[in-house]
């Protein structure tokens, strides 16, 4: 498996995006509206690409959160993928981006309904904070950060 950096014009992290979206739309139900707006992709300029093969099989970005802390945005992994590391191994690399470009942490939200994710940023030493943001007084959000 290799990692290749990118940003959010690139055509396979575009196609992994919808797949994520969808499979989000199922999770969240009536919520998903909500999340969605927040989950633009236009802009991200630090994007990690998963292939093996040549094939992509999974994506991940960050986003400038403060002066000091990068969000983790748009993890995911193909469901035929999964269960051999990629995500964690996508993680890592956006951990190590964000330390090389000068941040201390990264922060992130995910969903209640995802337990796969929220069992891979507790393996990877997230620890629980308060809601942050828009997210704020959010039932299904639970929010992270680990210092990178």
């Amino acid at each position: 498996m290799s990692l290749v950096k990118t940003d959010s014009s690139d055509r396979d992290f575009r196609s992994l995006v919808k797949e994520l979206d969808s499979d989000l739309k199922i999770r969240d139900g009536d919520e998903h509206d909500f999340y969605h707006q927040f989950n633009k992709i236009d802009a991200l300029k630090q994007v990690l690409v998963a292939y093996e093969n040549e094939t992509a099989v999974g994506c991940g970005a960050i986003k400038e959160f403060s002066k000091d802390a990068m969000e983790v945005k748009r993890m995911y992994v193909l469901p035929y993928q999964r269960g051999k590391g990629i995500a964690s191994k996508i993680l890592a690399g956006l951990e190590n981006w964000a330390s090389e470009l000068g941040y201390a942490s990264c922060v992130l939200e995910t969903g209640k309904k995802q337990p796969e994710a929220i069992a891979l940023y507790k393996k990877s030493g997230y620890r629980i904070i308060p809601n942050y943001g828009q997210y704020i007084g959010i039932e299904n959000s639970i929010c992270f950060e680990k210092t990178v």
